[in-house]
């Protein structure tokens, strides 16, 4: 089969052949159908994210499919059935065997592509914004890089939830892109970002995708008993955060990670899963995927999410 892997630490991901392989006890083997492309999988190329495996692996975190095979001592799941698997890595190929545990099953509506963009990104943005940072109906969200894979899920989610929406981000396009997705007020990179939050009366809840001078603003527009979510860095740079500030305003700076929630409280993970499944089947979430490409241009996607490109999220079909 063909995969899109890391072989040597150091080297530049390529596709190769591999060996197509076998599911073992409580495992199912998939026919991928797509593959979510997230900024993780950069890092990963890199060897600088917090999850990145030994070498060889083949990248691609998230995964639909059809189940083709299934290992021993599996009764919950079915050969033909289709489902959904964060899998964390495998997704670029041609098949994967995975976890049993970790497939959700997919209504017939959700097409390839949705169920692709739904589980790292709305799943991220679910989690952190309901069950971390315990956003209230009223409350003020602030989103940096609002257009992005995961950005746009939190204008989305964060609508969702009763608040009211900053939208922050590069260019006329990409803002467009966040209003349509229920953004109520929009600030575009250029600006200055601390001074018009302030202006709208600050933000009860920051969830920042971006890092650096992005976050550095966003954390000083924040509003008294603030919760603040540093949810990745797109632009470069880890913020460090003083903690003598956090004192002023009583802020709290909330970690969040989904792949950690799959060690200790998967079920945490499935839950969430199915809820978004059940807003998606209510037409209350429309995932936003503004690139769908073959495996062979796994390359390209990814330039897409590095040079901030793409809007929602970037598809793999093999």
């Amino acid at each position: 089969m063909r995969a899109y892997r890391m072989v040597e630490a150091g080297e530049s991901a390529k596709l190769v052949d591999a060996p197509c392989p076998d599911p073992g006890p409580g495992q199912i083997k998939v026919r991928i159908r797509a593959c979510g492309l997230n900024f993780a999988d950069l890092l990963m190329q890199k060897g600088t994210y917090q999850d990145t495996p030994q070498t060889p692996f083949t990248l691609g975190m998230e995964i639909v499919g059809e189940i083709i095979g299934l290992g021993d001592g599996i009764g919950t799941r079915t050969v033909g059935e289709r489902v959904m698997v964060y899998s964390g890595q495998g997704g670029l190929a041609e098949y994967g065997v995975f976890d049993a545990e970790r497939a959700v099953p997919i209504p017939d509506a959700m097409t390839d592509e949705h169920a692709a963009a739904l589980q790292i990104a709305y799943g991220t943005s679910h989690m952190a914004l309901d069950h971390r940072a315990r956003l209230r109906p009223g409350e003020t969200l602030l989103v940096t890089g609002a257009a992005g894979g995961v950005g746009l899920t939190a204008v989305e989610i964060g609508k969702l939830m009763g608040a009211r929406v900053i939208a922050h981000a590069r260019g006329a396009e990409r803002l467009a892109v966040a209003e349509a997705a229920g953004a109520d007020h929009l600030i575009d990179d250029s600006e200055d970002l601390r001074a018009r939050v302030k202006d709208l009366g600050g933000a009860d809840v920051v969830y920042d995708a971006i890092g650096g001078d992005v976050f550095k603003a966003a954390f000083r527009a924040t509003n008294p008993e603030g919760r603040i979510l540093p949810i990745g860095f797109a632009g470069g740079e880890v913020p460090q955060i003083p903690a003598n500030h956090l004192l002023v305003k009583n802020l709290t700076v909330i970690g969040f990670y989904i792949g950690g929630y799959l060690k200790f409280r998967p079920e945490a993970v499935a839950n969430s899963f199915e809820k978004l499944i059940e807003w998606y089947q209510a037409g209350k979430l429309n995932p936003h995927v503004s690139h769908v490409l073959p495996l062979g241009q796994v390359a390209e996607g990814m330039a897409l999410l590095r040079d901030r490109k793409s809007t929602g999220k970037v598809v793999i079909k093999p």
